[in-house]
Order: structure tokens, then C-alpha cells, then sequence
């Protein structure tokens, strides 16, 4: 385990807080911009081969497993509705991730003001939590991705390389007038390229 820096040795200055808060804010982001360009004919495709989630419950599955973290984690937490992919449209349920990332964004903060990181009900900490949000947000994008392809309508390249592009991808969340690092505010350029 690497040293403390001695005393009077130069910072790197990085803000790792805020960097972490960033980090979580780039990957609502990425599942905006992936949604954005996902065709209306894919949205609503059932799984081509007649088992599993469509797009659609995909999408809304990310957004309820926030709830429930949000539920087990802030008991005094406003936890924004519930979806279910039957009932909602893409933009009830792009409105609604945006909505679960702005609560677990505080929930993020709540944690690093925690002297030892903790995350009720999560183990080890807030930065572990942060991965396993943006690992799990990851998976199904991937599976959005790969569904997309097998019903006939890929996600455009230019879409499918920009969820790589985290420069990018935080410009576009974490800086500028209309930005922050709060993922309410990630949708910055969404709906450039929709299929609908």
C-alpha cells in the first residue's frame, strides 16, 4: 500500500470526490445517448427469440434497481416512481433514469461525507457502489446494444463509439453553463440522431 505524500509535498489536485461524482454522472450519460438512438421498431421488438427482456423492460429494469438501492440505502430519501416498461414510454422512462441518477447522486454525496465512505446496506463503500452502479448500467447497455442488432436496427457506429468517448461524455454532463456533475442534468445534446 503506497505512502502518505510528505508533509509539504505538492497535491496532484485532483478532486476525488468530484471526480467520483463525475464518474457516475458520465455513465447516466452513456445510457441517455444510447437510448437517444435506439429506432422506435427496436424499442418496442420483443426479444427475437421469444424469452428475456425487451429494450424497453431493459431500460426500465436499470431504473427500478436504483429504487431499490435508494430504498434499502436512504430510508429519508425522495425515491421517484416505479416504472413498468408496459405502461411507459421511452420518455417516461429516459425522464425516469434521469430522475433515479439525481437521487443516487446524493445518495453518492451522502456517502462521501461518511468519515469512513459507508453506503447503508452496501459493502464496502461509496466508491464500490459507484462501480457496481456503473458496472451493472454497463451490462445492460450491452445487452440493449446486442438487442438492438438482432431485431434489425443496430445502434449507429457514430452512437455505439460515443458511449466509449468519456472526454466527451463529460463535457457533455460534468462541464459548461448548463452543466454539472448532478446526472440531471446529463441529456445535454440528447435526441441529436434519434430514430424514432
Amino acid at each position: 500500500m503506497p505512502s502518505a505524500p510528505a508533509s509539504g509535498a505538492k497535491s496532484s489536485g485532483l478532486d476525488f470526490k468530484q471526480s467520483l461524482l463525475n464518474t457516475f454522472a458520465i455513465n447516466e450519460r452513456a445510457n441517455q445517448l444510447l437510448l437517444d438512438n435506439i429506432a422506435q421498431d427496436a424499442w418496442e421488438a420483443p426479444p427475437p427469440y421469444g424469452r428475456g427482456r425487451s429494450i424497453a423492460d431493459i431500460a426500465a429494469h436499470i431504473h427500478n434497481v436504483r429504487l431499490m438501492w435508494l430504498a434499502a440505502a436512504d430510508k429519508s430519501a425522495k425515491i421517484p416512481a416505479k416504472l413498468g416498461s408496459d405502461k411507459a414510454s421511452r420518455e417516461d422512462i429516459q425522464t425516469g433514469l434521469k430522475a433515479s441518477a439525481a437521487a443516487i447522486h446524493a445518495l453518492i454525496q451522502k456517502g462521501l461525507s461518511d468519515p469512513a465512505g459507508r453506503v447503508p446496506n452496501f459493502k464496502p463503500d461509496v466508491v464500490a457502489f459507484v462501480g457496481y452502479l456503473v458496472s451493472h448500467d454497463s451490462h445492460h447497455r450491452g445487452q440493449i446494444s446486442m438487442l438492438a442488432r438482432q431485431v434489425g436496427h443496430p445502434v449507429p457506429p457514430k452512437a455505439g463509439f460515443g458511449l466509449w468517448e468519456w472526454g466527451t461524455l463529460w463535457r457533455q454532463s460534468c462541464t459548461g453553463p448548463d452543466a454539472s456533475s448532478d446526472p440531471a442534468n446529463s441529456s445535454a445534446g440528447s435526441r441529436r440522431g434519434a430514430k424514432k
